[in-house]
């Protein structure tokens, strides 16, 4: 019997090795989420990063927060941090919308997570990088 995958020249990648497309950088930072409940009213929280990529971020909270799946917040990092080298440079922009795609439970910390991507328009990540790269340069 022959298998679907044996006549394919893509390499199968190991059960264990990392499908991302970018790295992640464990960042501890402070940052803030805005969105808007079900009712349409505000809603603001305080987090902190626990790790970043250039196309997703994963937020913790002290509290707990009432954000469901696929809701679109709003993410920036506080403007004291936004100046680090470590960050990628799409961070350092300011405000970004994003989708929440994970919601974790508070663990043993009482801490509860959110995995939010990034949504950003191909054209703005490759004018913000050409923008770092040219600062990398001078």
């Amino acid at each position: 019997m022959k298998h679907i995958w044996e006549g394919s020249k893509k390499p199968v990648p190991s059960p264990g090795s990392n499908k991302r497309g970018t790295e992640r950088k464990a960042m501890m930072v402070p940052a803030r989420l805005a969105w808007k409940d079900q009712r349409g009213v505000d809603r603001f929280a305080s987090v902190v990063t626990r790790d970043v990529s250039e196309q997703g971020v994963f937020v913790e909270c002290p509290s707990a927060l009432s954000i469901p799946l696929f809701r679109l917040v709003q993410f920036q990092l506080e403007p004291n941090v936004r100046t680090s080298q470590e960050l990628p440079a799409i961070l350092k922009q300011g405000r970004i919308l994003s989708a929440v795609y994970r919601v974790a439970k508070p663990g043993d910390n009482g801490r509860a997570g959110l995995a939010l991507r990034l949504l950003i328009d191909p054209r703005r990540a490759r004018a913000v990088e050409q923008a770092e790269g040219a600062r990398a340069t001078a």
